[in-house]
């Protein structure tokens, strides 16, 4: 089994390493960076791993796990890329970051694979997409896999589409949750108390989610079986419409897009 180093184990990497141990992963064999001491006093307590210098887990570790904000991995690779030892794989959750931008600072022919996660990795429903570097084999995506299967689903896509998987399921459980707290605020302008109204809307995500997952059926097909002709649904779904709420996801996933694109060209 690899040792895993994380470098930057913030929120983000926190996810990842949490994600590892609930799924068996031995606490001997993941390492942690991190800038504050009282944060490696506390990874140690929680989950029993080592928190080491860059150096001592670049020596150690099998896999370098880049987790650092967009915004600081160019400062962390100017200082691990010359130190770089022979035969690691490099693992980039940075969002908005493509492989090319870590090649500039790592020796030549250094694998990259970049992914990118969700927070329900938390409960171990996260959707992960992995993309190759210019140097990643086959071999290098099923190590990333390896990694991040225990998180939830993973998916192989070109690098190309990481920006829009960024805007659709990297963002996406914001945009549930917001659609959620917009429901629950008008079942209690319909009279439900609040907590009624959150475990009414809660449960039929869920189950709405399960049944998109497990029949396999398209959602039209599904939205039509509950949409009886001149019915509540069907007027809800006008008033949708009318609001132009489809035009406004296509809007939003845009911005997401290009906010990802912009973080793609850091210094």
């Amino acid at each position: 089994m690899r040792i895993i180093a994380v470098f930057g184990a913030g929120k983000l990497g926190e996810v990842l390493l949490s994600g590892l141990l609930r799924a068996g992963w031995p606490a001997g064999r993941l390492i942690a960076t991190v800038r504050r001491a009282e944060r490696a006093k506390e990874l140690t307590e929680r989950y029993g791993i080592r928190v080491v210098d860059n150096e001592t887990a670049l020596q150690e570790a099998d896999v370098i796990t880049v987790a650092v904000k967009p915004q600081d991995a160019g400062s962390l690779l100017a200082d691990i890329g010359p130190k770089m030892p022979d035969g690691k794989i490099v693992v980039s959750m940075c969002a908005g970051l493509p492989t090319a931008f870590f090649a500039r600072h790592l020796p030549e022919g250094t694998p990259v694979v970049r992914v990118m996660t969700n927070t329900p990795a938390l409960v171990d429903e996260a959707m992960t997409a992995i993309s190759a570097g210019a140097h990643a084999t086959a071999e290098h995506l099923a190590v990333a896999e390896e990694m991040f299967r225990p998180l939830g689903r993973t998916i192989r896509v070109p690098e190309s589409q990481q920006d829009a998987v960024t805007a659709l399921s990297g963002s996406g459980p914001a945009y549930f949750y917001f659609l959620v707290e917009a429901m629950t605020d008008a079942g209690i302008l319909l009279g439900l108390p609040r907590q009624v109204a959150h475990d009414l809307i809660v449960q039929t995500a869920i189950g709405s989610a399960v049944m998109l997952r497990e029949s396999g059926e398209h959602p039209v097909k599904l939205r039509e079986a509950v949409t009886s002709p001149a019915g509540t649904t069907a007027s809800a779904i006008r008033e949708l419409e009318k609001h132009g709420v489809r035009a406004a996801l296509l809007d939003a996933l845009e911005a997401a897009r290009d906010r990802a694109r912009e973080l793609a060209t850091p210094s």
